[in-house]
This record gives structure tokens, sequence and C-alpha cells, in this order.
């Protein structure tokens, strides 16, 4: 996360305030966390020393419903960071009309270096320090940057043992032994390929046969590859942090994700052309999708980008003076606020689920899914061309406005 994404994100606010007329008191509240807490996290390590490592939980806003938002563990990770993420997570769930506000939690650690037991230490003692914030009508979290559904179960089964009740309800994500569902792990990816087809159909281009470029191969960006495939789109370009791979014709994604998962990279693959990972930003195509970390399109990236489309499935791959450059560029930004959305979409079917205490029926969630991205979708490109907007400052005008409207209608306690 760049260090000045907080500042970035005041920056939508204050743009958003001023399409919607947002209430100045909204505005107020809504540029400063309302909560954050800090804790110190002691772990016993396998080798009997004592390790302290630094966390964080962040509320940004919760008028509209408990927080909602991941937890990541990474060496860099920081409160200015977490806010600003907690603040994304507001806006998200707000253009999405979920009935949640926005969260975000992080331990600064490298969990690479650490044991499984140690990890679970972490998670566990970590969990317990914010324990106060946590609950199913409090604060949910999820998986996020180097966290998954092991660690979703950590989570989860210390705040039940602490309460002494079995509250799968408290966190998504996790394993289907324990309320998981298995629409959570696609969630992400299926809505970005939604809001692909939506704004390729709006702009009256064919998807099929089209070329794609994916930067990031993990988690969301190797299921993304596939689901492009598998809707007819070329993907001629694929990156990650090693390496990455071009091929005009269209890679063979299948072969292609069993190397990277043989090799722990896209990097000689046999099937395409190596290139620099920096440069696949400027391989020619239709659709560009940044699904690694944040701040990978800054202006300079913008300026060079060959592709009329861009669809982010990261959490603020875009830079602010990147994104101007894009809009001056007429290249159309399907925001992460937006296009990122099925990842917490799904995490509220599977809260809903776990709340009723029954699973729906296969498929319900995923029809679901794509009603509910797609009406999000048509009220942000709705918007846009009624006001003149990016879909950025459509989406953020959006969410401002239903956050203040259930500011204005809740009051101020006292």
């Amino acid at each position: 996360m760049s260090k000045d994404r907080w500042t970035e994100i005041l920056g939508y606010l204050a743009d958003a305030a001023t399409d919607v007329d947002l209430d100045p008191d909204a505005k107020r509240r809504l540029e400063s966390p309302s909560k954050v807490l800090e804790v110190s996290v002691p772990v016993r390590m396998d080798d009997g020393s004592l390790e302290v490592f630094t966390g964080w939980r962040v509320h940004h806003d919760t008028t509209r419903g408990p927080g909602k938002g991941g937890i990541r563990f990474h060496p860099d990770v920081d409160v200015r960071e977490v806010t600003a993420l907690a603040a994304e997570m507001t806006f998200k769930t707000a253009v999405m009309n979920l009935p949640f506000g926005g969260a975000k939690g992080g331990v600064r650690c490298d969990p690479t270096l650490l044991s499984l037991g140690e990890l679970e230490r972490l998670t566990r003692r970590y969990t317990w320090e914010i324990m106060p914030l946590l609950g199913p009508d409090r604060d949910v979290p999820a998986p996020d940057v180097n966290t998954d559904g092991r660690v979703m179960a950590w989570l989860m089964d210390t705040v039940s043992m602490a309460r002494g009740e079995a509250i799968t309800s408290s966190v998504t994500g996790k394993p289907l032994a324990i309320g998981g569902t298995a629409e959570h792990a696609g969630g992400t990816a299926a809505g970005v390929v939604m809001c692909t087809r939506d704004v390729f159909e709006e702009l009256g281009l064919p998807i099929v046969g089209r070329r794609a470029v994916v930067q990031g191969f993990g988690k969301v960006g190797g299921p993304l590859a596939f689901l492009l495939h598998s809707a007819g789109m070329r993907v001629v370009a694929v990156s990650d942090v090693r390496g990455a791979v071009t091929n005009e014709g269209g890679l063979d994604v299948a072969g292609l994700s069993d190397y990277a998962a043989l090799h722990g990279t896209v990097a000689g693959y046999p099937g395409g052309e190596p290139i620099d990972a920096a440069d696949v930003f400027g391989v020619e195509c239709e659709l560009v999708i940044p699904a690694a970390l944040d701040g990978a399109i800054d202006a300079d990236v913008a300026r060079r980008i060959g592709a009329q489309v861009i669809v982010e499935a990261a959490n603020g791959p875009t830079t602010a003076e990147g994104d101007a450059v894009l809009h001056d560029r007429g290249i159309v930004v399907v925001p992460d606020i937006l296009a990122n959305a099925g990842g917490v979409t799904s995490s509220y079917f599977e809260w809903a689920q776990n709340r009723q205490g029954i699973a729906w029926l296969d498929g319900v969630a995923a029809e679901r899914l794509h009603h509910t991205m797609h009406d999000a979708f048509a009220e942000v490109w709705a918007f846009s061309q009624t006001h003149k907007l990016s879909l950025r400052r459509a989406a953020y005008a959006i969410a401002v406005e239903r956050v203040g409207e259930a500011m204005s209608v809740r009051g101020l306690f006292p």
C-alpha cells in the first residue's frame, strides 16, 4: 500500500462530497476513522525466544452495519495503510448496498519466516488482543494478503473459545467444515469477470476474441485468467513478482497454471515469450486487469498502458496521479470498490447463511452474486453517464451518499 493512499482516499471523498452535496458534518466524520486499535502481539517462537509483533484493527465507519474487512500479514503493513483499506471497505460495502461498514486489520510480520505453529500462535494472540472489536454484529474479518481459510479458522476458534460458544458468523472465508461456503474463494474473480462483461457490453465491444493482460497470478489473478479464457478472451500476457510471459495468440491458461504450481512462478513458461514484469502493462490489448498489490499503475505506467479498459481486481492498484492520466487518455477504468467487490459480497452471503443457521441451495449464492454485481455496475454506469463523471468518481459518489444518508437518519449520539 502506497504510504499516501489515505490521502488519496480523502481526495476521492472530497470529490464525492461535492458531487452529491454531502452534509459537511458527515464529511467530517468520514475524514477520520471511528476506532483505531493498536496492539502488541507477543509470540513464543519455536526456539523458545519471544518476539513481539505489532498489529492493528481499524473501524473506519460502522453506521451502515458491522465492520467488514480482511486481515493481512505483511512486513510493511502500518496503521496508515490499514486505515486507508478500512475506508475503502466503507465505500465498497456501500456501493454494493451491503449492510456492513468498513474495517481492516493487519500484523506487521513476514509470514514466510514463521513455522505453522508460530503462525497459529500469532493469529490467536492477535485475535485475543482485538477481541473487544470482534463479533457477528460488531466486526466480521475475512482473509486478505498472506492469510487464508486456515487463519480464519484459528480466528473463529479463538473468538468461540473466549466466549464459550461456537460463533461461525464471527468471520468469513472459513473452511467448509466450520460453516464456510464454496463460493467464497472465487467470489472476487467472478465479480471482476461480471464487471468486465458489463463494461464491454456498454462500450459495444464483443468480449470473444479480445485480448486481456493480467498482472498478478495469485489467488485472484490465477482464477481470473481461467475465467477470462473461458469467456472467450485471449489472455496474451500474465505477470507475477518474478517475471512475465506473453503470447499474442493467447496463452494456454491451464498449462500456465500447472507450470506456476510446479515452479512457483509464471517466469520461464515455455508456452510464451519472456518479458520483464514491469513491461506487462505495455502489451497491446483491449483489457488490463491489475490483480496484484496496490500502486502498480502510477502516472508513468498509465502513459504506457495499451488497453482500452482497466478492471481493477486488486485494492488500490491505481494511484491518483495514474488515474488522472488514464482519464485524460480516455481509458475506461472500473474501480476497485466496484470491480473486486465480489469477494465481500460472497462474504456477506456466507455471514447471512451462518446467521440463518442453514446453507443455501446450490446455485443460489452464484445467482445472487450475479444480480448484485450487475445491479451495482448498472447504478454506477448510469450515474457516470448522467453526471459526466468517471466510473471511479461515480462509485464513490453513490457510496458516500448512502453512508451520509445512514448518518442522517441515525442521528448523532448522545
